[in-house]
């Protein structure tokens, strides 16, 4: 397939941040490989600048690490939340929580 031809890109791909301490316990028995999730930016957040949440429905998994969240952070900031794609991609119930669900995020293709 050529590059004109695709419709998604990968963009970044990591673990849910806090996944402990949010709604992950909650949502982990619903969540499957491909679930779509939400970007939220926390501009106000005292901890990170930069903080991105990650929520499926209405439940709050965690954020984007810290560190991997400026790009996308400054794209929400300026109202491109529409070009992504966000997808578990990878599920390991038996792992530490911090590293129990990997995230996925494509650039969707503008249509002309």
């Amino acid at each position: 397939m050529e590059q004109k031809d695709r419709k998604l890109m990968h963009f970044a791909d990591f673990h849910i941040a806090g996944f402990a301490y949010w709604e992950g316990c909650i949502a982990f028995s619903e969540l499957k490989i491909g679930s779509v999730l939400t970007l939220e930016r926390e501009a106000n957040n005292s901890f990170d600048p930069y903080a991105v949440a990650i929520y499926y429905g209405d439940k709050k998994l965690g954020f984007i690490p810290k560190g991997e969240n400026v790009e996308i952070s400054k794209l929400l900031d300026m109202g491109y939340a529409d070009i992504f794609d966000v997808r578990v991609n990878q599920l390991a119930p038996e792992l530490h929580p911090q590293e129990q669900v990997s995230v996925i995020v494509y650039l969707k293709k503008r249509e002309a």
